[in-house]
């Protein structure tokens, strides 16, 4: 049975992914950021392992307790806000850097003695702004570019352990984190102009599940 490591369980993409692993039988072992978050997730996903560590505090991923094997680490979770150079505050940049890029480096460190062990696979799930930069998207876009790196870096440094590393780039996608970046950009939200949370899902799938003779490095998907 595999089992996966999983950010970003309780919302969007996230929580849709591991609604799927789930009703297909494989182990979840999720990240929470406090004891509540936790409790909200085993309620929604009974039978899983619950760890509580906070993104925006990358020392609290240090040490973290993990199995001794990882068939997958899927770093769903992200932070956006939305703000020109001049204007967004340093806080805003310090948490964005902090849960989007330092953080996804440090529990991939914690996690690659399970990765190893298994022979599987890491998952950034970055966005088309980590190929492009926007007005008013610097500092999102900075981390995600940031984590392209990150996920370059660490597939070139683990194909000797037999450790795969797959960058999805999806375009708008329709959850509550999109929701509020239309409320940022001061937009009306449609759902339905956006890709699906399933839709990722799949795509993420197709990276987990792809047979051990290939390695898919990246995958793009845009709204038609």
């Amino acid at each position: 049975m595999a089992v996966h490591l999983l950010t970003g369980a309780g919302s969007g993409i996230g929580a849709a992914l591991a609604a799927r692993l789930g009703a297909r039988g494989d182990d979840l072992v999720l990240l929470a950021r406090s004891a509540a978050r936790a409790e909200e997730l085993l309620s929604a996903h009974p039978g899983a392992r619950v760890v509580v560590a906070d993104l925006a505090d990358p020392g609290s991923l240090q040490g973290v307790a993990l199995p001794a094997r990882l068939d997958s680490l899927v770093h769903a979770a992200g932070v956006v806000e939305l703000g020109s150079v001049a204007d967004l505050g340093t806080a805003a940049w310090t948490e964005q850097v902090a849960v989007n890029l330092v953080s996804p480096a440090v529990l991939t460190r914690e996690a690659l003695p399970a990765l190893r062990a298994a022979r599987g696979t890491v998952v950034m799930l970055n966005s088309g702004a980590g190929h492009f930069a926007r007005p008013h998207w610097s500092a999102y876009a900075a981390t995600k570019h940031g984590l392209k790196a990150l996920a370059d870096a660490l597939r070139a440094e683990e194909a000797e352990h037999g450790v795969r590393v797959t960058s999805i780039y999806p375009g708008r996608v329709a959850t509550p984190m999109q929701e509020r970046v239309h409320a940022q950009e001061a937009t009306d939200y449609d759902a339905s102009a956006w890709i699906r949370p399933e839709t990722v899902v799949e795509a993420i799938l197709t990276a987990l599940d792809l047979p051990g003779d290939a390695t898919m490095p990246e995958l793009v998907l845009k709204p038609r």
